[in-house]
């Protein structure tokens, strides 16, 4: 998730604060999304995606699941990338790094807009997922052998940097999410619980909750990859070790100077999971209700299922993503 400073930026929409948000370090200069923004993708959004279902489960008392894999490209982050294409200048080009879901959603929003988009993938990526990019009208480049390599080569080439969480237009997209749910879970007290890798989904369901009374936001980590916490806890982005997980859109180190941990700190309770329980929850989705999800988009049911998430009011666990090969989800299920 790192790499160095890209060669073109944008000036704020918004009218929002410049800069890097808190805490902070040397980095990209990234603002802070505000309400501006948040209205503004509600729009973009809501003019090409329906409401995706909230459906009930048996789990934590009756708990609601929010299917985002049921997106036209199987994750949430369709939402970014259209927030964050829509509000490119006309002509500005976009550049972005992705082996897998925000670079599937910037095809699918370039493929929607007419917008020039470059994909940078590294070498080694999942074969199913390049043919999912290629197929749309994007330039695809492979670089490196990682995905740090490959996002140090996207943060290089001329046009606007989206990253897949440190933007305002994409954390802006990601809040879309919340908006639905003033409509589908609008009774009572609510907890909502979501993954997070980078923040950008947590960050967008922080901003959209602030001001609403009884509303609390859960982030759930892999336990491989505990970069956002280990951010908001020191106060500054800091590296941590990153293990192997099924959870593979949720691990990696953060961009310097990231804004998403300031978003969350004060604001969402964040715990972790382990692969076994990960595991045990794409068990759960499948058996139970005939769904199927990716190690990351099941992190939410994951921890609700191990009891690490306290439930006040009515339950909203967002199924993230549903993007996992055949192989891997059903050597999961074996192991589970």
């Amino acid at each position: 998730m790192t790499g160095p400073p890209a060669r073109n930026g944008r000036a704020p929409r918004d009218g929002g604060p410049g800069g890097a948000g808190e805490p902070g370090g040397a980095g990209r200069s990234v603002r802070v999304p505000g309400p501006g923004d948040l209205k503004r993708a509600w729009a973009d959004v809501g003019a090409t995606l329906p409401p995706t279902p909230l459906v009930p489960t048996g789990l934590a008392g009756g708990a609601l699941l929010k299917l985002e894999t049921f997106q036209p490209t199987g994750s949430f982050k369709v939402r970014g990338a259209l927030a964050a294409v829509a509000a490119l200048p006309p002509g500005e080009p976009a550049v972005t790094a992705s082996a897998g879901n925000h670079g599937l959603a910037m095809a699918y929003a370039a493929s929607r807009v007419g917008a020039d988009v470059t994909v940078v993938v590294p070498a080694n990526a999942s074969r199913a997922k390049v043919d999912g990019i290629a197929a749309h009208p994007v330039r695809l480049v492979q670089h490196g052998t990682s995905y740090e390599e490959a996002e140090a080569h996207a943060m290089g080439l001329p046009g606007h940097y989206v990253s897949p969480y440190n933007d305002p237009y994409v954390i802006a997209g990601q809040a879309t999410i919340g908006r639905e749910l003033d409509v589908q879970a609008a009774d009572g007290p609510l907890t909502v619980i979501a993954p997070v890798g980078g923040g950008g989904l947590l960050a967008g369901l922080s901003l959209w909750a602030r001001g609403r009374d009884g509303v609390r936001v859960v982030g759930v980590e892999s336990a491989e990859s505990p970069a956002v916490s280990a951010a908001v806890r020191a106060g500054r982005i800091t590296e941590v070790a990153v293990g192997d997980t099924i959870a593979d859109g949720l691990t990696g180190n953060l961009e310097a100077g990231s804004v998403t941990p300031g978003l969350l700190s004060g604001h969402v309770e964040l715990t972790s999971v382990t692969d076994a329980e990960i595991r045990a929850a794409l068990r759960a989705l499948f058996t139970a209700h005939g769904l199927v999800a990716e190690g990351s988009g099941a992190c939410g049911v994951a921890a609700v299922l191990a009891g690490k998430v306290e439930i006040t009011g009515r339950a909203v666990i967002v199924l993230s993503g549903r993007n996992i090969t055949l192989a891997a989800y059903t050597a999961a299920l074996n192991r589970s």
